[in-house]
């Protein structure tokens, strides 16, 4: 409201420019107030406006300019700018006159089969794919005029194809009465859509757009695939049928974005002026969006590939279709794979269910290649399950994880390998602090132990505490936890570190630490600090969630990703599709309950950035107040 009453203090408040007629632009600006009261289809818009002219009238500066089609450009770019709606255009055109196009259902008969002939093209194109193109939306009495010939010369002979490409590119024109007719023919019998609300500020009536129940002839249905051209001259009523099959999830939008026209515009003329504006006076609003079309036009699906000049649209929609013959197979594959391999067999299950429910739904039509049907399955299964490890990925080479063997260093490597993963310092106060920023395989610690011990553990075995720094340990290798354990607990008794269950072999292992270790062990009775962050994850997290739970350590830092303990990676058919899904549950040594997928909870909360600053005061403040009891007692 603020914007439009400035407009119009501004058009007549200003510096003074060359008399004309010292009544003229008033009344002009007042006539051309009372028709967007009356007209502008947002008339929310406009509280507060005539107030604002006669207060501006009565101020006595009034904007003066002599060229009346320089004012009209004047008044276009500010109630333009007041309203936000470039559809608003203020013209002078002293000698206008209005033309009335006759009515499409008025036509003759003969008439009207031309203008459809010549605005509608169909082919039925290979592998039985329906091409249908309009350029123009026939209105509700036009479609009750020729309903059958439309049926028996155009719907008939593609409604039995296997999908459609539905080309609305050169539509620049129509009427929106016909707008339920086309939706309902891609729409099932019931239920019933409300699919738009259009509201006509002349007679101030709003009026619901359904789905409608009775049609001559087979509908297409809501099942087969149904891809939608559209350009940036895509215009009107076109642009509603796109929109609502688009927010229906009913159809690919494929092209570029469209005109952004509307519903309905009018040329009205101000008073006896000579001047014209021109005034949406109809919008529309889509229950389903609660937006419109009009003005920003329709964009294509979301994906980027759906998003392609005008004149490669018809290819791309083919490679599209192309595409969606495999989908059937690839999301029942992911779900056979998940209730195989994943830990929790009745997540699996349901999630399973829940991907064949979405594919019979047509919810997966939205994809149009393997990036965009890897990131809604990735979705599906996390929302589902509520883990965010299931991840669904496309690579054109075979990941290296399929066949993840740990490479045994050469005794050239060992020394840098050594110097890379691992960080050590003995701090002041005998305090040891290790760093390291991946778990090994166990084959691989073994070749490189000899030297680790000497160069790393050794400096470390005899420090007063000892302060394993996991924040940027973002995982690795499983198979080196239960030895790295074993380091700082007792040789007897063993003890029962956790337990993992593998569904898709149903084994249940119990991993204990080890009866012997090379070098000396840690002991049980020294403090032990592990700092963590928001990117500690899977075997470190198995590491620090171990020492936690089994009260050997204490954790300073950030909660940990809630990574898996090991997640196995399994082609999707012969695709180029993987999943990766955690294989293993780990069960543990205290509860008996899994992990949890949220990462393990610190003691002492604190900034990654600052856990090893809390971990020495800690240690600081601990050994001061041990000190003062040694004192009292």
């Amino acid at each position: 409201m603020a914007g439009t009453v400035r407009f119009f203090a501004l058009i007549l408040v200003a510096c003074r420019i060359l008399l004309i007629d010292a009544s003229f632009q008033p009344a002009l600006v007042l006539d051309m107030a009372e028709i967007l009261l009356e007209n502008y289809c947002f008339p929310e818009n406009l509280v507060g406006m005539q107030e604002a002219i006669q207060q501006a009238i009565s101020s006595g500066e009034i904007l003066h300019i002599s060229d009346r089609k320089t004012l009209a450009g004047v008044l276009t770019a500010g109630v333009q700018g007041a309203l936000n709606d470039p559809r608003l255009t203020v013209s002078y055109e002293p000698n206008y006159t209005p033309i009335t196009p006759p009515a499409l259902q008025s036509l003759p008969t003969e008439q009207l089969i031309r203008l459809i002939r010549n605005t509608v093209k169909l082919e039925v194109m290979d592998n039985n794919v329906g091409y249908l193109r309009i350029d123009r939306i026939i209105g509700q009495e036009t479609v009750a005029k020729l309903g059958r010939l439309l049926h028996n010369n155009i719907w008939k002979k593609v409604a039995h194809t296997s999908a459609m490409i539905f080309d609305l590119r050169f539509s620049t024109a129509g009427e929106i009465s016909g707008v339920p007719y086309i939706v309902s023919y891609f729409s099932d019998s019931e239920p019933l859509l409300h699919i738009d609300t259009i509201y006509e500020r002349p007679t101030n009536t709003t009026m619901a757009l359904w789905t409608i129940p009775n049609l001559l002839g087979e509908r297409y249905g809501k099942r087969k695939e149904l891809i939608v051209l559209i350009s940036k001259r895509t215009m009107g009523a076109a642009e509603a049928v796109a929109y609502i099959l688009k927010h229906l999830k009913r159809a690919i939008i494929v092209g570029e974005r469209s005109a952004g026209g509307s519903v309905k515009v009018e040329k009205l003329r101000v008073g006896d002026s000579g001047f014209y504006i021109t005034v949406p006076v109809a919008r529309s609003v889509n229950p389903v969006t609660g937006q419109s079309w009009e003005v920003t036009g329709v964009s294509p699906s979301v994906i980027p590939d759906a998003i392609v000049l005008a004149e490669d649209a018809v290819e791309r929609a083919h490679e599209i279709i192309a595409f969606h013959k495999d989908i059937l197979a690839l999301v029942q594959e992911a779900g056979d794979l998940l209730e195989k391999h994943y830990t929790v067999p009745e997540v699996a299950a349901k999630v399973s269910r829940l991907l064949q429910s979405k594919l019979t739904e047509g919810l997966y039509r939205s994809v149009v290649d393997y990036e965009s049907l890897a990131s809604q399955l990735t979705a599906d299964l996390q929302e589902t399950s509520g883990d965010h490890r299931l991840h669904i990925f496309n690579c054109d080479i075979e990941p290296e994880s399929l066949h993840n063997i740990p490479k045994i260093p050469s005794p050239e490597e060992v020394g840098f390998i050594i110097d890379t993963l691992f960080k050590v310092e003995v701090l002041s106060g005998n305090i040891g602090y290790l760093r390291f920023d991946m778990m090994e395989d166990i084959k691989v610690l073994g070749a490189i132990g000899p030297q680790l011990i000497k160069v790393v553990w050794n400096k470390l075995v005899n420090t007063d505490m000892l302060i394993i720094d996991m924040r940027y340990n973002t995982g690795g290798y499983s198979t080196a936890i239960p030895l790295l354990c074993t380091y700082f607990f007792d040789a007897q008794p063993l003890k029962h570190l956790y337990t993992i269950f593998e569904h898709s072999k149903t084994n249940v292992t119990k991993v204990m630490t080890l009866p012997e270790v090379l070098g000396q062990r840690y002991g049980s009775q020294k403090d032990i600090y592990i700092l963590t962050s928001n990117i500690t994850g899977s075997a470190a997290e198995a590491f620090t969630r171990t020492m936690k739970d089994l009260k050997r350590a204490t954790v300073i830092g950030e909660p940990t990703i809630g990574g898996a303990l090991s997640s196995g990676t399994y082609q999707i058919g012969n695709s180029i599709l993987y999943a990766s899904i955690p294989n293993q549950a780990v069960l543990s040594a205290v509860t008996g309950k899994a992990w949890s997928v949220y990462g393990v909870e610190p003691h002492i909360a604190a900034q990654a950035s600052d856990a090893l600053n809390v971990g020495q005061k800690i240690i600081s403040a601990k050994r001061q107040k041990k000190k003062i009891r040694e004192i009292v007692l």
